[in-house]
C-alpha cells in the first residue's frame, strides 16, 4: 500500500519521458546484482517503465565516475544511480576506492547539475555487503531507486 501511494505521489515525474541511468559496478557481481535487480524492482514500483531506464556496467567502483560524466555530459537522463560494493580487506585498496569514488560521483554531480543516487556499499566484511543487498525491502538498491524518484520530484517542484 505504501508503495502504491509513493507511486501515486510522484506521478507528476512519471508521465514525462525521463530517462534514467544505472551504473552498476560488475566486482562483487552477487552483491551487486542484487542491488541493481532491487533498484529496477524500485524504480518500476514507482510507475518509471523500464523502457525509461538504460543500465550499464563498468569493471569496478573506481570507473564508475567517468562512466557517470560521460552519461551526464549527453544530458539525456535526469538521473543517475550508482551500485557497487567495496568490501575492507587487508590494504589501503579499499579506502582508496571508496573514497574516489563517492569524490568522484560528487565532482560529476555538482559540474553537471545531474543528480546522482549513490549506493556503492562501503562494508567491513561481506556478509554486512550481503545483507545490504539481501532480497528485502531493505535492500540497498530499493532504496537507491525511492531516492531517485523523490531527488526528481524535489527537482521538478523548482520548475514549477
Amino acid at each position: 500500500m505504501r508503495r502504491k501511494a509513493a507511486a501515486e505521489k510522484h506521478s507528476s515525474i512519471v508521465s514525462k519521458r525521463l530517462r534514467i541511468a544505472v551504473i552498476r559496478a560488475e566486482y562483487n557481481p552477487e552483491i551487486t546484482r542484487s542491488l541493481e535487480a532491487k533498484c529496477l524492482q524500485g524504480l518500476k514500483e514507482a510507475g518509471i517503465p523500464a523502457g525509461q531506464v538504460d543500465c550499464f556496467a563498468v569493471p569496478g567502483c573506481f570507473e564508475i565516475p567517468l562512466l557517470a560524466q560521460r552519461l551526464a555530459v549527453r544530458r539525456r537522463y535526469a538521473v543517475l544511480i550508482a551500485l557497487g560494493a567495496v568490501i575492507r580487506g587487508g590494504t589501503l585498496h579499499f579506502e582508496l576506492v571508496a573514497n574516489e569514488c563517492a569524490r568522484g560521483i560528487m565532482e560529476v554531480s555538482l559540474k553537471h547539475g545531474v543528480p546522482i543516487i549513490f549506493e556503492v556499499l562501503a562494508t567491513e566484511k561481506r556478509r554486512d555487503a550481503l545483507r545490504r543487498a539481501g532480497n528485502n525491502r531493505f535492500n540497498k538498491g530499493f532504496e537507491a531507486a525511492e531516492a531517485a524518484v523523490r531527488m526528481l520530484s524535489a527537482l521538478s517542484r523548482l520548475e514549477d
